[in-house]
């Protein structure tokens, strides 16, 4: 199968430092990002749900609260 560019919005530091990053850097990137998409999308729900639950553990580590989050979606 072969490879297509997709466009997805993210912050701007993170759209900051994937340009920054050297060229093996963005294809690791790559390749974490078409794994968790995958994931995200298979039919596999409890991984599915495991990969969400590690992803909101990481933001609230990160210090994102919920009134954080309603005012970026509110925002958008």
């Amino acid at each position: 199968m072969a490879d297509q560019p997709i466009s997805i919005r993210v912050h701007s530091q993170t759209a900051e430092a994937y340009e920054r990053a050297t060229p093996e850097e963005k294809r690791k990137i790559q390749v974490l990002v078409n794994l968790w998409i995958g994931e995200f999308f298979s039919d596999d729900c409890e991984t599915l749900m495991q990969v969400l639950d590690e992803a909101r553990r990481k933001a609230q580590e990160r210090g994102l609260t919920q009134e954080i989050l309603d005012s970026i979606l509110k925002n958008e």
